[in-house]
């Protein structure tokens, strides 16, 4: 990979506690690879799979799934977890697999790809791919939104204030936005049969509490925290409460949270 992150024990346990689990997005891959074989599938590796989240939701599609991260501590959590028996964990680079040439059926990256080396990761991706595999990369805007009756606007705006805090946060790597680094990839891709998907609304009912947790999973943020605990902690905090002083509470009021993922898909000749 080319930047190291989400590496500390405290944040991997948050990465599993807060992140949302891509469910929908998984369906959209299987239905984009069963267009042309309906055989069950051998092999599917998750690069970056963090704690896991998301490699399980692949368990009932192949018969091996191996999920791939350079964290110790991530595979530390994704171990500990009761995987499905077809799961297991493997610790190497994005771009140095550890796979046979031609084996792989699925290669996905899920909310990770923007941190890897990527030309070098589409070679790899290339290499351990058989004929007909199919490479899935997805990620998702950091500009979640809430709904919450009819002052949803309202909720917004303030989230945005938390967003704009963030934004000089953010590794250099990645930029203001990091669309474009899956955009580049996907043009840079030479197979012919591929398809991207700009905007997929995914939503998820959750106490407000867990959104919050949600946003300080993110690198900026835990930038943030690193530089300055507790500015971090007062920004969380003020936030939390002109959110709650806009609901008119001062509970753990259920909102809903929506997550904008965009993803593209190809097919190896």
């Amino acid at each position: 990979m080319a930047v190291r992150l989400f590496e500390g024990k405290d944040h991997a346990a948050a990465y599993l506690q807060y992140r949302v689990a891509p469910l929908e997005l998984i369906s959209r891959i299987m239905s984009y690879m069963e267009k042309k074989t309906t055989n069950r599938f051998n092999l599917a590796v998750d690069v970056g799979c963090g704690s896991g989240q998301g490699t399980v939701l692949l368990a009932p599609y192949f018969t091996n799934i191996v999920g791939t991260d350079i964290s110790p501590a991530q595979l530390e959590m994704a171990k500990a977890q009761s995987n499905p028996p077809n799961v297991s964990y493997r610790e190497c680079p994005a771009e140095e697999l550890s796979f046979a040439s031609g084996e792989v059926d699925l290669l996905s990256a899920m909310t990770a790809a923007h941190w890897f080396n990527h030309q070098k990761f589409l070679l790899e991706a290339d290499r351990v791919l058989r004929p007909g595999g199919c490479l899935a990369l997805l990620s998702y805007t950091m500009d979640f939104e809430l709904e919450y009756g009819d002052i949803s606007d309202k909720l917004n705006d303030i989230c945005k204030e938390f967003y704009a805090a963030l934004l000089p946060f953010r590794d250099p790597h990645i930029g203001t936005n990091s669309v474009k680094i899956y955009s580049d990839m996907f043009e840079s891709c030479s197979y012919p049969d591929k398809e991207w998907v700009e905007c997929l609304r995914v939503k998820r009912t959750m106490p407000l509490n867990r959104y919050i947790g949600m946003v300080e999973t993110f690198s900026s943020y835990q930038k943030l925290l690193q530089k300055d605990p507790t500015e971090a902690k007062r920004l969380s905090n003020d936030i939390r409460n002109k959110l709650l002083s806009a609901m008119n509470t001062s509970s753990n009021p259920e909102v809903t949270v929506v997550v904008k993922y965009f993803y593209w898909l190809a097919r190896k000749p």
